[in-house]
């Protein structure tokens, strides 16, 4: 009965036919075909065997070592060495010119021996076995090209397993027989070249997904909280879809529960703000929404109101320096002294309760260094934003109200010469936020460059990704010119404490920068310039993948950037 349970098995499993030729094998509806590895060069590159491992044809792939005993092999290597040494002497006796393979060869036996005798190397008879599969013989013929070309670029050459192609298909079987036998001897190090099996693939059991390996189609899935900090950089040119990428990461990550803030230079979020339920604030000087500078953070329960209180006047410093431009160190010290006397009128002083005190605004502030000495400069230079032409926009209390899980803050309205003040209002506004609440958060401040071009910004965004993990918050910092991200001290500090990377299509005159910055090879740089939109790398920590970007069709829908349709949907 047993018996014949396990040959109802084997029927079950097996193919209806096996057809066998000379040079493939018909299994069933599929060509199968074994070719082995025969020939290997001098050196091998760690990784060199990656690209036959990524590639997203079926395929199957056997690897065979068997050691070879040290003193066996110590004897056939001095015999050898014996031959060639003669030969080399033979072709000096007779006045020959000097062969360098064969001088070569001989230093490479003699270093050989001294490795084994000296046990830091071993050797091993390694037999590489590859079978490939397809539908047609034609298809099966170019895959074999394909893999052929790409090994021989390496100096690698591969045989078609001729007469041998049942032994060769039985080699790669999951039953451990090596039934070819063919065989190349390796040492050790050369060996080492091929494991481990580096496919390289992001697709992990947690997060959400970013797009699509490029190499081998496997999908690129990672949780961004799962590595030392939760940051990420996104550098691309106009056009090649960092905002769709960058909205379609925001829509994934609401649907796991994790709250989003944006900063939006360009009004690219509304569509994706208004199909969530998120709330949207337009920031400029005609708007009904306004923060308030000077607002009193709210407490954390851990910390010490006064010492939130002095850092709170410290990051308000570094603003009024944006709006002032170049001060003095004599200016300096009167801003310090001025902002505390401002507060301290409104009874918010550092050891007293101030949980409950109305906020000041900046017109109190333009008072008391109006009646300080040496002030009266700097109040004049505050006066267009207080009466002046931009009073509206930075001299009103906050009626701004954060209860969503998707904020997004416009600031597409503003004139150029107030967003990076604004980007800086609303960046203190949401820290205070995120000091105040521990939860899962991501920030995305688009076209960060705005922001970076004054060091007092730089430094406030770099405090911003350093310190934000105690919060459980990631910090995704989008940019297209990346000449002045870069030129900013603080650029590079940004990137190295984001351990997520986004590279997408670059241009020509600043991919020696994006390659230098990132350490990219000539083929990622290749890469990153004949990208498609949506088309680059994805570096996660230590891993990086070549990825494309893919939406749902509903999903599609909601984070288009194209005009065209945008204006389908609007009719």
């Amino acid at each position: 009965m047993a018996e014949e349970q396990n040959k109802n098995l084997i029927n079950a499993i097996a193919p209806p036919a096996l057809e066998v030729n000379s040079n493939y094998l018909k299994l069933g509806d599929k060509f199968v075909k074994t070719i082995f590895i025969f020939t290997y060069p001098r050196y091998l590159a760690t990784g060199w065997f990656s690209g036959i491992i990524d590639m997203p044809e079926l395929l199957d792939i056997s690897i065979f070592i068997h050691p070879v005993e040290t003193p066996m092999a110590l004897k056939r290597l001095r015999k050898k060495a014996a031959q060639v040494e003669s030969q080399v002497i033979e072709r000096q006796e007779k006045g020959m010119v000097r062969d360098p393979m064969l001088e070569t060869a001989f230093q490479d036996i003699e270093s050989l021996r001294d490795s084994l005798q000296q046990s830091r190397e071993h050797l091993f008879n390694v037999g590489v076995y590859i079978t490939v599969y397809a539908d047609t013989i034609e298809a099966l013929h170019k895959l074999e090209n394909k893999i052929t070309s790409l090994l021989e670029s390496r100096l690698i050459y591969v045989k078609p397993a001729l007469f041998q192609q049942l032994e060769g298909f039985g080699s790669t079987l999951p039953i451990g027989q090596d039934k070819l036998l063919i065989h190349s001897p390796l040492n050790s190090g050369p060996l080492s070249s091929v494991f481990p099996f580096t496919s390289s693939e992001l697709t992990s059991n947690d997060g959400l997904m970013y797009g699509i390996n490029r190499l081998n189609n496997t999908l690129v899935i990672f949780d961004r909280f799962s590595l030392e900090n939760a940051n990420m950089v996104i550098f691309a040119k106009s056009g090649s879809g960092k905002s769709y990428a960058t909205k379609l990461e925001i829509l994934r990550l609401l649907m796991l529960g994790i709250d989003v803030i944006v900063i939006d230079p360009e009004n690219e979020y509304e569509n994706l703000t208004a199909a969530v339920g998120g709330s949207y604030f337009k920031i400029s000087l005609a708007s009904d929404h306004h923060v308030n500078p000077f607002d009193i953070p709210i407490i954390p329960t851990d910390e010490d109101p006064s010492d939130v209180l002095r850092s709170h006047i410290v990051n308000l410093a570094g603003l009024l320096k944006i709006m002032l431009g170049k001060i003095t160190p004599e200016e300096d010290a009167i801003l310090d002294r001025a902002l505390s006397e401002t507060y301290a009128s409104h009874d918010i002083i550092p050891g007293k309760d101030f949980s409950n005190a109305a906020p000041p605004l900046l017109e109190d502030l333009q008072k008391v260094m109006e009646n300080m000495e040496g002030g009266r400069g700097l109040a004049e230079r505050l006066y267009k934003y207080t009466q002046g032409s931009y009073g509206g926009f930075t001299n009103q209390p906050t009626n701004v109200d954060i209860k969503n899980r998707l904020i997004v803050f416009s600031i597409r309205d503003l004139e150029d010469e107030l967003r990076p003040i604004a980007m800086y209002i609303v960046l203190n506004f949401i820290w205070n936020l995120i000091r105040a609440n521990l939860k899962k958060r991501v920030l995305v401040i688009d076209e960060a460059w705005v922001i970076m071009k004054h060091e007092d910004g730089a430094t406030f965004l770099f405090g911003l990704v350093k310190r934000c993990r105690k919060y459980f918050m990631g910090v995704t910092t989008i940019t297209q010119d990346v000449e002045d991200f870069l030129k900013s001290p603080y650029g590079r500090p940004i990137i190295t404490n984001s351990s997520l990377q986004l590279l997408l299509k670059q241009a020509p005159a600043m991919i020696d920068m994006v390659a230098k910055t990132f350490n990219l090879t000539e083929g990622e740089k290749s890469l990153l310039l004949e990208a498609k939109i949506g088309e680059g790398l994805f570096f996660a920590g230590l891993n990086h993948v070549a990825i494309q970007v893919i939406a749902s069709y509903l999903e599609d829908k909601i984070v288009t950037t194209k005009p065209e349709q945008i204006l389908e949907q609007r009719g």
